[in-house]
């Protein structure tokens, strides 16, 4: 029997032990399952208590069953449920149990949404959506994968794709009555109109996401600096607990140090990397190196100067080749002063630049607002972000220049502009996963945790 065929199942909540556990069966043997360790089938989609027997007899646990036969199923196909206490010893027992049932076995990772989506009950987008929000971190986050799973971006897809097709059709039927005189030009006409709006909607929504489907992996700022100006003090300030080590002595740190933040909801990731200076010391030069690689990478900088200091271009520019404030990718760098408290400087500072003092918390909370700020500019999501993945941009963009390029062709042959229209039906029908994407298939799924 091939894999595809089996009935798999898999533990569906959290680790064990726990209060609760929910065991998850689907496929043409969940009915024989259930029947097998809790006596008979209950009413589709009613919680039914029942007390599990494996297949000697023996009691395994009491539980709360449910059947969903197919295809009114999250996988479209039959599926039971178990819901037991959640020890160790229960679950073992359980699914030891269900293993012994003939062609059963445990799931795959995400094998549950893929059976979903290969049944029709979700797209690729709809499935995508799903994953991220198993893994959101944000509230923003959980809005935008919440948005994805309820088919935002899935519902103008396919609607798109269907005008795509509505306009194919005028367009090859013009080829078809290409010796009917003015039957062609007839037909042409409404197909432009309607291939330069699709073209002006989707370049509209590429034009407007921002980085939107860098929500998901997040901001990554680095603290910068020369040795023993506060790096590792406002490290801690902004993670408001002590994730790294404060000394005088200057090189302290010596590897990059990572910490994840909610900022307003934004997922922010902040980098403590090592103090930029010429040393001798082999691994204090380690730590520079990929202090200097982590800055280059980020998206923002913040350089760390103490107090009134003049700002050392030559530290910066071993940055960037440049040698500029912004690096050939994009970071931005805003200069940070700290310890602004001992200088006493009452000068207002230029645009860009921050007075704080990290010991004592001061100019912290104008800092945050600040990089909140930057955050929203920088992903440009709103509330309606339609592109999560770099795979979704790319596939519209697909799209977009094939309609673009339908309508310079149309005058040429229709025939050259209806071959572009259905290499954009065909983008859109990659992004809902509808046609050719066997090769995507096994990455976006294997991220999933198992039992989902």
């Amino acid at each position: 029997m091939h894999p595809r065929d089996q009935t798999i199942f898999a533990l569906s909540s959290g680790r064990a032990p726990s209060a609760i556990a929910v065991v998850r069966v689907s496929g043409p043997e969940a009915g024989l399952v259930l029947t097998t360790l809790a006596g008979k089938l209950p009413a589709p989609r009613h919680a039914s208590h029942r007390l599990l027997r494996d297949g000697v007899g023996q009691p395994i646990d009491d539980s709360v069953v449910l059947w969903f036969p197919a295809p009114a199923s999250a996988t479209g196909e039959d599926v039971a449920e178990f819901h037991v206490h959640g020890g160790r010893a229960v679950l073992s027992a359980l699914l030891a149990a269900i293993s012994v049932i003939p062609n059963t076995r445990a799931a795959e990772s995400g094998e549950f949404t893929r059976r979903a989506f290969e049944n029709g009950k979700l797209d690729l987008t709809e499935a995508e959506g799903l994953d991220d929000l198993i893994h959101a971190d944000t509230d923003r986050q959980r809005r935008q994968a919440l948005r994805q799973l309820q088919g935002l971006l899935g519902d103008r897809a396919r609607d798109w794709r269907e005008r795509i097709i509505e306009a194919s059709a005028l367009i090859e039927a013009g080829i078809d009555f290409s010796d009917e005189g003015d039957v062609p030009s007839e037909l042409r006409a409404p197909a432009v109109k309607a291939i330069r709006a699709l073209h002006d909607e989707i370049a509209n929504v590429l034009a407007a996401q921002g980085h939107s489907e860098r929500l998901r992996d997040g901001l990554v700022v680095a603290i910068a600096g020369e040795p023993n100006v506060g790096k590792s003090t406002l490290m801690n300030q902004l993670a408001r607990r002590e994730v790294a080590i404060v000394s005088p002595h200057a090189g302290t740190t010596r590897d990059v140090i990572e910490v994840q933040l909610d900022l307003d909801g934004y997922p922010v990731t902040v980098i403590d990397t090592a103090g930029i200076r010429e040393t001798d010391d082999p691994v204090e030069q380690e730590g520079v190196r990929r202090a200097r690689a982590r800055a280059e990478d980020a998206d923002l900088v913040l350089w760390l100067v103490e107090g009134d200091r003049a700002v050392d271009p030559s530290a910066m520019r071993s940055l960037w080749v440049s040698g500029d404030t912004s690096d050939p990718s994009g970071s931005s760098v805003w200069i940070v002063r700290n310890k602004m408290d001992l200088k006493g400087a009452g000068e207002a500072l230029p645009q860009g630049e921050f007075g704080i003092s990290a010991s004592r918390g001061d100019g912290i909370p104008d800092l945050v607002d600040a990089l909140v700020k930057f955050a929203a500019v920088f992903f440009g999501t709103g509330e309606g972000a339609l592109v999560t993945r770099a795979r979704q941009r790319d596939l519209l963009r697909r799209a977009s220049d094939s309609l673009r390029r339908s309508l310079d062709l149309v005058e040429e042959g229709e025939e050259l502009a209806a071959e572009e229209l259905r290499a954009a039906a065909y983008a859109l029908g990659r992004l809902l996963g509808r046609v050719d994407v066997e090769d995507v298939l096994g990455a976006i799924f294997e991220k999933f945790c198992i039992g989902k």
